[in-house]
């Protein structure tokens, strides 16, 4: 049966992504070269959520994703098996994607990863300043994810580490509002509610500080643009734009979350997250290609955390949630875009959600030591 599954979710894969002029590369030859622009700048897009097949890539759910469908994977190699084996909870399993190892914290703990990040790798082997490596996250339960406590590596190594839901709060100064509650949203999955903003007195300030002098943006403006957004990965994605304008970070994370909406039990709200999540990734390939200093020089990454769990799984809740571990809520996808890399091809063979670190390493020319994955051969 599982032999079964495997086969029917990568015909629908490929007949969804139109197999019939799409390049197979089992059996490859290379097609980076040495004299290719390399992948000087690399932007990671993860969807903390993860959207199932049925809602995505089944003939049934290709009307929520028609920029991915249409735009980004003619551009893109696109993976049609990649496998989490570790824990499915959104904080634990995107830290293991960022160290490449899987991590076994609790998933709401507000503890650091055990193995050494994709940014401490990055900075210590390159020798890059602080402000070259930024991540973007939904949740304030995120703020450790930058750095590893591992000795030789460690903060001072680290990411620079955005929350926007934080940034909003502080921009508010503590006041609430109607106009920003659907933005403010920690998390969906837990019943705790963690505040926005932590630390002392000083707390506001600093964050102000960083919307004002990071982002070169006032926190007028900030507050005012948005009211005008609808969601917390909307907020996301025009922090990270902003970071792109006035730092141009060589390695950029950004995490959606909207998806995750799913544990409230609303089917609509979950279709919306994935149809918002489509569009957003669509703004940030076309972001890239505008810039000056992204365009030709830039890899993109985007793939699910993991999937949901499937509507026949015993002690599962189908969309809402990610408990049982099954094929479904295991198996995913990624598609990557960018120079040298090949458009408009199929990947079939299973890897590993791990492989994602050794494959910026060799890209962007580190070495991860720690992590478990392998590189991706079919983009190298």
């Amino acid at each position: 049966m599982g032999a079964k599954r495997g086969w029917d979710r990568r015909e629908f894969l490929r007949t969804a992504i139109g197999a019939a002029t799409a390049t197979s590369l089992s059996g490859f030859t290379p097609l980076r070269a040495q004299q290719l622009p390399r992948g000087q700048k690399a932007v990671v897009v993860t969807f903390g959520g993860g959207a199932r097949d049925e809602e995505t890539f089944a003939p049934e759910g290709q009307e929520n994703i028609p920029h991915m469908l249409s735009e980004l994977i003619p551009q893109s190699t696109f993976f049609t098996q990649v496998i989490n084996h570790g824990i499915l909870g959104h904080y634990v399993a995107t830290a293991s994607l960022a160290t490449g190892a899987y991590e076994t914290f609790n998933n709401f703990a507000q503890t650091p990863p055990e193995n050494p990040t994709v940014f401490e790798y990055f900075r210590k082997d390159l020798k890059r300043p602080a402000h070259d490596a930024w991540i973007v996250a939904p949740s304030n339960g995120f703020n450790r994810i930058g750095a590893s406590d591992r000795r030789g590596f460690g903060p001072e190594l680290g990411a620079e580490v955005l929350l926007p839901k934080q940034l909003l709060a502080a921009a508010m100064g503590g006041k609430s509002g109607n106009d920003y509650e659907h933005l403010l949203r920690d998390n969906y999955e837990s019943p705790l509610y963690t505040s926005a903003v932590g630390g002392g007195s000083g707390s506001h300030d600093v964050e102000i500080e960083k919307v004002a002098d990071i982002l070169k943006l006032s926190v007028d403006d900030f507050t005012s643009h948005a009211r005008s957004l609808a969601s917390p990965d909307e907020l996301s994605v025009f922090i990270a734009r902003q970071l792109m304008r006035q730092l141009s970070p060589s390695l950029l994370w950004i995490t959606l979350h909207d998806i995750d909406i799913a544990h409230s039990g609303a089917y609509s709200l979950y279709l919306d997250g994935i149809r918002r999540s489509d569009r957003l990734c669509s703004d940030i390939w076309k972001a890239i290609e505008t810039d000056p200093e992204y365009k030709g020089k830039t890899t993109m990454f985007i793939l699910p955390d993991f999937g949901r769990d499937s509507d026949i799984s015993p002690g599962g809740n189908g969309f809402q949630h990610h408990r049982t571990g099954d094929a479904l809520s295991r198996t995913t996808w990624m598609m990557v875009l960018g120079p040298g890399v090949r458009q408009n091809a199929v990947v079939d063979r299973p890897v590993d959600s791990l492989d994602l670190v050794p494959t910026l390493g060799s890209l962007l020319g580190f070495s991860p030591t720690c992590a478990k994955g392998s590189p991706l051969r079919e983009v190298l």
